[in-house]
């Protein structure tokens, strides 16, 4: 399994397709809903860039309001990989980073052909387990053994924070720590 050491100025937060009409028939919803507002809090406060995207938004609806303030304009996309988007690679491209980390839904799905086609392009994967899932327990299991196959590294969302970080003496450690104590998960 390839090693990834997160850096805030290489990485981007992916949120995939937290909708709330996905969101009610997911598995511990609310646990994916906690964990990936975590980290895009932790995101912002540690400066890197979030990028959204919203499956189908005419039929299906915007990002879930708890993260929508969070996330800036989501980007549409029909396709189900984000990477299937002109315009959200285009976007991700023009923040010139290379590390990837995904939250979202659903698991064996959007964010695991999403992170095969951002490996295939050569990015370094890390799938936060945590603040990803699917509409069952077996479909999150086997979508998070297949993106592990494929060499995306599983990282809770914990640990996420903490590498981006880097150290106790991060001017910004003590807003994150809050954050990590008013967590639920």
């Amino acid at each position: 399994m390839p090693r990834v050491e997160l850096s805030p100025q290489r990485s981007v937060l992916l949120v995939v397709d937290v909708q709330p009409s996905f969101m009610k028939a997911i598995w511990e919803a609310d646990r994916v809903l906690d964990r990936s507002t975590f980290l895009i809090e932790i995101a912002r406060l540690t400066d890197v860039p979030v990028l959204a995207s919203t499956q189908n938004a005419a039929r299906m609806g915007g990002s879930a309001p708890e993260i929508d303030p969070l996330v800036g304009e989501p980007v549409n996309k029909m396709s189900f990989s984000c990477a299937g988007s002109p315009q959200w690679m285009a976007r991700l491209t023009a923040l010139g980073r290379n590390q990837a980390v995904i939250v979202g839904i659903e698991t064996h799905i959007c964010v695991g052909q999403t992170a095969d086609d951002l490996l295939t392009a050569g990015w370094e994967v890390v799938v936060c387990p945590d603040a990803v899932s699917a509409r069952t327990p077996d479909r999150h299991k086997l979508g998070m053994e297949r993106i592990r196959d494929a060499g995306a590294v599983p990282a809770h969302t914990e640990a996420v924070a903490y590498e981006l970080l880097g150290t106790a003496e991060n001017p910004k450690f003590r807003q994150a720590l809050e954050l990590v104590k008013k967590s639920k998960f």
